[in-house]
């Protein structure tokens, strides 16, 4: 049997479908529909109607006006690239509770697809991996896009992010202006995160970072743990939390200050997103900078 027939794969990946398509239109619905710019139909003029046009472009309130058939035509938007980055370095398998800061990335990458699919973007996806990158390139088709979910489904975290040596892989896609939008828990020993997001921002592209944390990392409250391991390394520490707590929140604070700022300076887009809180703010600001460059 072939593997993508598998009974459990294929319903991995009608779960992870359903559930971005359940937060996509639960969205949806919170919002100003007027907001939502993508591809699609945009209203320019009428004119008469000819013999083999489309019938469903028939105006007929206009016809209740006139007794006239019109046209509505319409100007399609132009639509974008968008590309999804996942870190999946070992680091991403840190939980708060049963919860993984990799599922958490996961969901909200398949609900940017499923957004951005549902504008009539063209979406691709690269994975971080170790010593090498997985690339899967730009379409706009609803089999594509369960090709991507199962790809988000079977990421597994392991060792450290990629070495910058493969970033030039991403040369490969040639060079035109994409939507990038990177998720990651900026984990990073060699600045090598930094150096990707440089290499990026060369080429001119638009960048959305988001940086996913746990909750609890944030706070540092393990409930009760005091022996700490780095899942990219294996060391272990001791610690007092108690006595810790403001020093590495303190430490913490000027942690992602300092990457806020990094990012500002390279006038990429940034975002945190602790793992116990709704993606809604992704969503909105994907669309906040689909628009952006589209304009």
């Amino acid at each position: 049997m072939s593997r993508l027939l598998d009974p459990k794969i294929l319903m991995a990946i009608k779960q992870l479908s359903l559930s971005a398509k359940t937060t996509i239109d639960g969205f949806m619905n919170g919002i100003n529909k007027s907001t939502l710019k993508g591809a699609g139909m945009e209203f320019s003029q009428y004119r008469s109607y000819q013999p083999g046009d489309d019938l469903r472009s028939l105006d007929w309130k206009m016809f209740a006006r006139s007794d006239r058939y019109y046209i509505r035509e319409s100007e399609i938007e132009t639509s974008i690239s968008v590309r999804l980055l996942i870190d999946a370095s070992a680091s991403m398998n840190h939980h708060d509770g049963d919860f993984t800061k990799m599922e958490y990335a996961r969901y909200v990458a398949a609900s940017l697809a499923y957004l951005a699919n549902l504008q009539g973007d063209a979406i691709g996806l690269y994975v971080f991996k170790q010593d090498r990158i997985f690339s899967m390139a730009s379409r706009q088709d609803f089999q594509h896009l369960s090709r991507l979910f199962y790809q988000l489904e079977h990421i597994e975290p392991q060792g450290k992010f990629t070495k910058p040596i493969h970033y030039n892989e991403i040369f490969a896609g040639g060079h035109k202006r994409e939507l990038l939008i990177f998720i990651t828990d900026f984990y990073q020993q060699d600045h090598e995160i930094i150096k990707l997001l440089d290499t990026l921002s060369s080429l001119k592209h638009e960048i959305i970072v988001f940086h996913v944390l746990a909750k609890n990392e944030l706070e540092l409250d393990f409930k009760g743990y005091s022996t700490f391991e780095d899942l990219e390394t294996g060391e272990t520490i001791q610690i007092d939390q108690a006595k810790a707590r403001a020093a590495y929140q303190e430490r913490m604070a000027a942690l992602l200050k300092n990457i806020r700022t990094a990012m500002l300076d390279r006038k990429i887009y940034y975002r945190t997103l602790s793992t116990d809180e709704p993606i809604d703010q992704a969503l909105r600001d994907f669309l906040n900078q689909r628009n952006k460059l589209n304009n």
